[in-house]
């Protein structure tokens, strides 16, 4: 069975996104920078939520930076309902209908691993579900207090985790990875 990880980057408040909040949220560095080109390197079928979508496919289809060339061959597949078919980004394939009956498709079928980037609500939908593998967090030094938006954490349900790891960066950004600890019973 395929592993799902979701990757997100918050700041020390919880927030994934801010009022004139910079990339990375200002605090971008030469081992970050390695940390996601690693991550794009390895095999993976990249899965994402409509705002996710569209908010990387008008940057990626464009780019000519490294990065950016590497998301448009890996294989992605986006959850929704209101997208239609024929997306405009290479590699990309829409599924629509049930996100849980979707998701354990893929996790069942052979292949690479799954993992989502950004997607705040589709997290939150998959970890609800009880179908994320991994959780991994990128912490921002950063407190957004105002400025903050999209809580990234909002309206989850309670969910007891592992920690399976934890790495500094730039000696100042924290990676954290999780595990979902399943429900006795």
């Amino acid at each position: 069975m395929r592993l799902l990880t979701a990757d997100l980057f918050v700041t020390l408040d919880g927030f994934a996104l801010g009022e004139g909040a910079e990339p990375f949220f200002g605090y971008s560095g030469p081992e970050l920078d390695r940390w996601i080109r690693d991550r794009l390197d390895e095999p993976q079928l990249i899965i994402m939520g409509r705002v996710t979508y569209e908010a990387l496919a008008g940057m990626s289809v464009t780019a000519t930076d490294e990065s950016s060339a590497r998301m448009n061959e890996l294989p992605k597949v986006v959850f929704s309902n209101s997208l239609r078919e024929p997306l405009a980004w290479a590699s990309t394939r829409l599924v629509p209908g049930d996100l849980r009956e979707g998701i354990r498709a893929l996790k069942e079928q052979s292949g690479d691993p799954l993992r989502s980037i950004g997607s705040i609500s589709l997290v939150k939908s998959m970890i609800s579900l009880g179908l994320v593998d991994r959780l991994r967090l990128m912490v921002f030094p950063v407190i957004l207090g105002r400025s903050g938006r999209e809580p990234a954490f909002a309206g989850y349900p309670d969910i007891p985790l592992d920690l399976v790891s934890s790495t500094m960066l730039d000696a100042r950004l924290t990676l954290l990875e999780y595990r979902p600890v399943p429900a006795a019973g």
